[in-house]
Parts: structure tokens; sequence; C-alpha cells
């Protein structure tokens, strides 16, 4: 007992030191490590930030300017001045979510304003009344209001089918092939715009009841609800169903995120590409129905540049022009801010060249933010 003690009591010290050791070397440890963690959370949060920034600054920024627009020139929170922004909007959707299919194959269609036009004009010329004197078509009568539809649907799909016949077997890139159709388009616009001694005259005297079917409505608490805005919400919910819903909807997010692997996978990635560009005609066609009967007089200059307010208002919207990422939510958003942002700048008596400009960049600077959101990605 007493050795033990003794070995005890010899013992303790050296067990004590190393015990102390150990505590101190724990310590520092966790110390270094919570300092370390500490450096990381703070490197997160610097990096949340910054990509909260870099997803959103652009919204940011716009809306500040439009608070702005609003507080200043108080006319422009006005019921009138919201009225005329939603009407537009409806005016403009159906072009870009036509528009935003294609981004989302990383395809495009710089002949989409054409198509808008020329159907504007077919519209324009089959609902003329009877007894305007300028008549394009004499020898017509009063045509079926649906089949002048099915008429411009057709035509619309049409030149989807052709621009997507040669992106997707062709391999032709989509600015080619639809600067191409853009250029056709335009020359038979004006030969049907030369037709009968017309001499490229804008065509007018629509039927008044084809005008009140798109620009007449009801009213809402004294404020008049176009039908046009009706069809405008059946055609972004229709496109809705379509990617969300279908599997040609699948289709379109996988080409767009990976071609190669879609076609791995057993899609196939040229009907798909056709499919897509004649959906994509189809609204333009649409929307050039509704064009004519808003605009009421037509001429060769309908839809002209149509395209790129609706690819910025895709861009706004988020639609990645890498391909495979978007949300029909995202473009009635992206035509919602760039119209208040081309309503802001009228409020501020900007000219319209420096619109252009200004939505020019805006188009820069949203796909330079996309493309740094893509290669973080990767």
């Amino acid at each position: 007992m007493k050795q033990d003690k003794s070995l005890n009591s010899f013992f303790k010290p050296i067990t004590n030191f190393f015990t102390s050791i150990r505590k101190m070397i724990r310590l520092g440890f966790s110390k270094s490590y919570r300092d370390s963690l500490d450096e990381l959370e703070l490197k997160k949060q610097k990096e949340d930030v910054k990509n909260f920034f870099l997803k959103n600054g652009l919204y940011i920024a716009m809306l500040v300017f439009i608070t702005f627009v609003a507080i200043s020139r108080p006319a422009f929170l006005s019921t009138q001045s919201i009225v005329n922004n939603i009407n537009l909007v409806a005016k403009r959707l159906p072009i870009a979510l036509g528009i935003a299919g294609l981004i989302i194959i990383s395809a495009t269609d710089l002949s989409a304003g054409r198509i808008l036009g020329i159907t504007a004009l077919v519209s324009t010329a089959l609902l003329q009344r009877a007894d305007y004197p300028t008549k394009l078509f004499p020898e017509l009568g009063n045509m079926s209001i649906l089949l002048v539809l099915v008429c411009v649907i057709i035509i619309g799909a049409l030149f989807g089918l052709f621009n997507g016949f040669f992106v997707a077997k062709f391999k032709i890139h989509p600015f080619i092939v639809t600067l191409g159709t853009q250029l056709i388009i335009q020359t038979l616009a004006l030969s049907l715009l030369n037709l009968n001694g017309n001499s490229g005259q804008a065509l007018g005297g629509l039927r008044p009841e084809f005008t009140e079917l798109i620009t007449g409505g009801f009213y809402i608490g004294g404020i008049k609800i176009q039908f046009y805005i009706i069809y405008a919400i059946i055609i972004t919910a229709i496109i809705w169903f379509i990617w969300n819903k279908t599997i040609f909807g699948k289709n379109i997010f996988a080409i767009g995120s990976n071609a190669e692997a879609a076609a791995v996978s057993g899609i196939n990635v040229d009907r798909v590409i056709i499919v897509t560009f004649i959906l994509a005609g189809v609204l333009f066609g649409i929307n050039g129905f509704i064009e004519s009967a808003v605009v009421g007089s037509n001429s060769a200059t309908t839809g002209v540049g149509a395209e790129f307010d609706a690819i910025a208002a895709c861009v706004i919207g988020g639609i990645s022009f890498s391909g495979g990422i978007g949300k029909v939510r995202g473009v009635v958003v992206g035509v919602l801010l760039l119209q208040l942002i081309t309503t802001s700048l009228i409020f501020l008596g900007i000219s319209p060249e420096w619109q252009y400009a200004i939505k020019g960049l805006v188009i820069i600077v949203t796909v330079a933010i996309d493309m740094r959101k893509t290669i973080a990605r990767k």
C-alpha cells in the first residue's frame, strides 16, 4: 500500500502536467477551429450577399428607378396610366412567350416582329369593311373572324416550321436563319401592300365587330378590362401548362440544358426544335391578329423591332441564354418591368432614340449578369 501511494505521488505531477498540456492543446485547437468557423461563416455571408445582388441587382435598380419616377411624376401611378400599362403588357405577352421558348432551347428568332407584322396585315386585309373605299380585296365579302384567325395561325406556324427546319436539319445558327426569314417576310409584306393599286399605303377600315372582339371589354369599378387582356391570360396559362405539365415541355428544358445528353436519353432533338419554332410562330401569329385590331391602321412597319423588346423582357425575366432555365412567371415579370421602364422614360421626357439606347444597355447588362451566373454555376 505504501508502495502504491508512493508511486501515485511520483506519477501524479507528471500526469497532471500532461493533462494540462492536453487541455491547452485542445483549447488552442478549439479556438483555432472556432476562428476558422467564424471566417468561413463570414466568407459565406459575403458570398450570399454577392450572389443576392448578382441575381437581383438589376431588379433592385429598376424598382428604385420606377419608384423615383412614381414620386417625381405622380401621374405615373394614375388609374389611367396603370390600365394603359396592363394593356400594353397583355399585348406584348404572346410574342415574349414565343421568344422565351426559343431561348430556353438556346435559340432565338429575329423574324418574330416581322411574322407579327405580316399576320397583322393579313388580318387587316381580310377583315376590312365591305364599304371601305380603299379595301384591298374588294371582291371579298365579310369573312369569318374565326377563319381569319385560323389563317394567321397557319401563316405563323409555317414561318416557324421554315425556321425550325433549317435550324434543326441543316444545323444553321438560328440568328442566320431568322435574319434571312426576316428579309423574306419584309418583301412579302411590301408586296401585299402594293396589291390592287394600294401603293404601299397603310391598311385600315376594320370591321367594328372584329375591333370589338379584341378591344371591347367589360367594366369593373369603372375600369374597362379589354378582352385581349383575358386572351393574354389564357395564352399564358396554356404555355405554363405546356412547359410544366407535358413531356414536350420537359424535353424543351432538357434540350436547352444539354442537347447531346437529351439525344442520348432518347429525345428526338430535331423534332422538338422544329415544334418549338412552330409553337413560337403560332404565338407570333396570334399576337399579329390582336395587334391588327389594337393598332387599327397597319403598315409595313407594324411589328418592326418587337422581337427586341420581347428578347429584353425574357432576359430581364430570368430566361437564361445559356438554355434550359426559365419560368412563365419570369416572362410576365420581365414584360411588366420593361413596360414600366418604357413608360417611366416617356414620363421623364426622354427622347425615343435614347429610349432605344437604354433598352439596349438593359439587354447587355442583363445578359452579362446571366453569363456570370452561368459561369458561377459551372
